[in-house]
């Protein structure tokens, strides 16, 4: 009987199946939240828990005002978000501006607000702000603020640092006021306006702003200065500065913060497909970097720290935020489940209690319920497996050539080759080899010979041909190209595809490619685009080293850029997203050539595969290819010491000695160092194998024979700087404005978001 007095303003939740979430699980949410209103720990709740884009647990508890009259919680009850300002608003609007390049993670205060130029402020950096690391104090005293908004911000600008920028994490108040002032100096606007419109409006979160408009939907906290606060924010700073401030203001709903996280989770993207952050900047944001256990914070966001509590105890790495008003927002990337779970734990008088044991049982029910996939959500198909779920309908009636090997299988286990020799109606006139051979296993010329599964016969495209023939063409009515690439330029199956497109041409038949992820993401694009004279079967078309395309959307590129003219037919990925590395698909790995045998392989390839024509062994003949380096005349320990020098991101370097059965080096001892991706969201392969470049020009000049890496580079300006021993940012900043040029292009034939 008393419970049901709490349980004033429950809202029906969406269908928690539909959300791959068990309605038994989130029945206890029920328990913990009720028992947390009726011990008047808090006057009233609202939890919301979704994953994707589907709610599956929306419930509204208690009363969001005890005084001066009861009034029952509801599900649109506005909240001050207090500290999920710093997130949502101005760590957001920070890397809005870093995405328009309207400044940069390291840029100083000594540029940005040169008022703050004192105190050894100027040297405090964009990042150490976002990271609290910035050692400026936690809150000035309120005193400071009593004289109006210009008189605070002189005071603000005189304090002195509490400790050296960049040493330690402490979470200051005031670094994100600072933030906030930059967004505002930048921009011209005031940061309630700029979010507004670049944030809030494109995600549809109507409720969401600073000083809202409808104070009677707003849960009230607590009495200052004779009045309650309702529509007012608690902060007592961001009252002095009107209510607008960087680290507190923000007033919003679950439903509202419910968007957000579907932004996050989606790469930056809003429901209609505007871009309101790009994908690399939601990974920055989420990144804690380089900082140290239980102090890693991303850019705004809180992932593993003390305040870390609305985690739970089940989910893995993921990131959030609380509020001392007794909010909270916790997103897990893994499973796509947000957990908001927002309180005014303060009302009526500021004595209530912290909500962290709330927070943490909701969140750690949360993931025991993800017990299944999404309903609904489809898993990754690649264009086979959608080919073969459509019946096959696009090849009906044709004699179709396919461009194929080991990596052309669809999901349930079958080879491509197998699926189209059996499909009513499709004739399996030819199949066509690249480099490596049909199953992937040989590093020499392939031969033609004939499939034995299917009896049709094979000809070679890595031997006296590297196009299909008009010999071999004969009796084919269209080609069809299935293989999996890993994303770099010098990798040869591209050039495959490039080449057999022209034969299609000439032969007058379609070209169908059936494609497949980019399994290193396709939103990362490094290194320098090849030159014109370098054109070549390791760089058939003008491209960056990492590509950041699928086959489908190169064969595009190709089509046009290239002026082949074929009729180009692709078959899309279904629920690929471009932020994905292979192992978020949940395909099976295949290695698709004979050294190539892990996902880090394939991440690391497009840097360490640019010095295999130099005189490094680069892991071939060893049971790690690509994660090892070395030679005869390296000492591991300077060598790994020097590289871990340079700050890579995303790896460190151990120091190894090994012997490589074949290629630069076989059977003789090497020093070296082992290359350990520990934040593999981080690695810039590029970068890294520019950075091994470069150690090895420093260290070992008169050994190290880097002649061979200007053919991988393809790229003379490149080369030359390394040779002459730049630096990796002057290095990297030979092909800035080509790689800038080739994205524009890149852009036109990008198929997934």
């Amino acid at each position: 009987m008393f419970l049901s007095l709490f349980l004033i303003g429950v809202v029906a939740s969406d269908d928690p199946r539909s959300a791959g979430l068990a309605p038994e699980m989130l029945a206890r949410v029920d328990v913990v939240t009720s028992r947390a209103v009726e011990s008047r720990a808090v006057p009233g709740a609202i939890v919301l828990i979704g994953r994707g884009s589907r709610i599956g647990y929306a419930k509204a508890f208690g009363r969001r005002a005890v005084v001066p009259a009861p009034e029952a919680m509801t599900r649109d009850t506005i909240f001050d978000l207090a500290s999920l300002t710093k997130p949502l608003a101005t760590a957001t609007a920070i890397m809005i501006l870093v995405d328009r390049g309207r400044l940069v993670l390291d840029d100083r205060l000594e540029t940005l607000l040169p008022e703050f130029d004192n105190r050894g402020k100027g040297l405090v950096t964009v990042e150490q702000l976002l990271r609290h690391r910035s050692g400026l104090v936690a809150d000035n005293p309120i005193a400071d603020f009593a004289d109006g908004p210009e008189a605070a911000w002189r005071r603000l600008a005189d304090l002195a640092l509490n400790a050296p920028p960049g040493l330690n994490l402490a979470y200051s108040d005031v670094g994100y006021m600072v933030l906030g002032r930059v967004v505002e100096r930048l921009t011209g606007r005031t940061l309630d306006e700029f979010t507004r419109e670049e944030i809030y409006k494109p995600l549809g979160m109507l409720d969401t702003g600073f000083r809202p408009a409808d104070p009677a939907r707003v849960a009230p906290t607590e009495p200052a200065d004779g009045e309650m606060l309702r529509g007012l924010v608690h902060d007592p700073r961001a009252r002095a500065l009107g209510g607008v401030a960087g680290h507190a203001g923000l007033f919003g709903t679950a439903d509202d913060l419910a968007k957000f996280a579907r932004m996050m989770l989606d790469g930056g993207l809003a429901p209609d497909g505007r871009r309101v952050l790009s994908a690399e900047s939601v990974r920055r944001m989420t990144d804690p970097g380089d900082t140290p256990p239980r102090q890693r914070r991303g850019l705004g966001w809180d992932v593993d720290t003390a305040q870390s509590t609305p985690r739970g105890l089940l989910f893995g790495p993921g990131f959030g935020h609380t509020g001392f008003t007794g909010t909270s927002l916790w997103v897990d990337p893994s499973t796509a489940t947000y957990v908001v779970v927002l309180t005014s734990r303060l009302h009526p008088d500021g004595k209530g209690a912290s909500p962290s044991m709330l927070r943490s049982d909701v969140a750690t029910l949360a993931a025991a319920a993800v017990v299944e996939p999404i309903v609904g959500a489809r898993p990754v198909l690649c264009g086979v497996d959608v080919l073969a779920r459509d019946g096959f309908a696009a090849l009906k009636g044709l004699r179709v050539g396919l461009i194929t090997n080991h990596t052309g299988l669809l999901r349930d286990g079958r080879t491509t080759a197998e699926a189209l020799h059996k499909a009513p109606g499709v004739a399996l006139a030819a199949l066509f080899s690249p480099e490596h051979g049909p199953r992937g296993a040989v590093d020499a010329e392939v031969a033609d010979g004939r499939d034995e599964a299917t009896g049709v016969p094979v000809f070679s495209l890595y031997g006296k041909d590297r196009k299909p023939s008009a010999a071999s063409l004969a009796g084919v009515d269209a080609l069809v190209f299935d293989i999996q690439d890993i994303g770099t330029r010098f990798y040869t199956y591209i050039s495959t595809l490039g080449l057999a497109m022209e034969a299609a041409r000439d032969r007058g038949v379609p070209f169908y490619v059936l494609d497949r992820p980019n399994p290193i993401g396709g939103v990362a694009v490094e290194g320098p685009v090849r030159d014109p004279d370098f054109a070549s079967f390791i760089a058939h078309h003008a491209l960056p080293v990492r590509h950041g395309m699928t086959v489908g959307e190169l064969a595009g590129l190709y089509n046009a850029e290239r002026k082949i003219g074929v009729d180009l037919r692709v078959i899309p990925v279904e629920g690929w997203r471009r932020a994905d590395l292979f192992d978020r698909t949940g395909l099976l790995w295949v290695d698709p050539s004979p050294n190539m045998r892990s996902p880090t392989e394939a991440l690391l390839y497009p840097g360490v595969g640019l010095l295999e024509t130099t005189n490094l062994a680069t892991g071939r003949g060893t049971d790690t290819p690509f994660e090892r380096v070395g030679a005869p005349w390296i000492e591991p320990r300077a060598f790994a010491a020097a590289l871990n020098a340079l700050g890579l991101p995303g790896v460190r370097f151990v120091p190894v000695r090994f012997t490589p059965k074949e290629r630069q080096h076989a059977g003789k001892p090497c020093g070296g160092v082992y290359i350990q991706v520990v934040d593999r969201d981080r690695v810039e392969p590029v970068a890294l194998g520019i950075g091994l470049a470069c150690a090895l020009r420093a260290t070992y000049r008169d050994e190290w024979k880097p002649d061979g890496l200007l053919t991988m580079l393809a790229d003379r300006d490149a080369y030359q700087a390394v040779i002459e021993g730049k630096p990796i940012a002057e290095v990297e900043a030979s092909w800035r404005a080509e790689l800038a040029d080739f994205m524009k292009v890149r852009a036109r034939y990008l198929i997934y978001k």
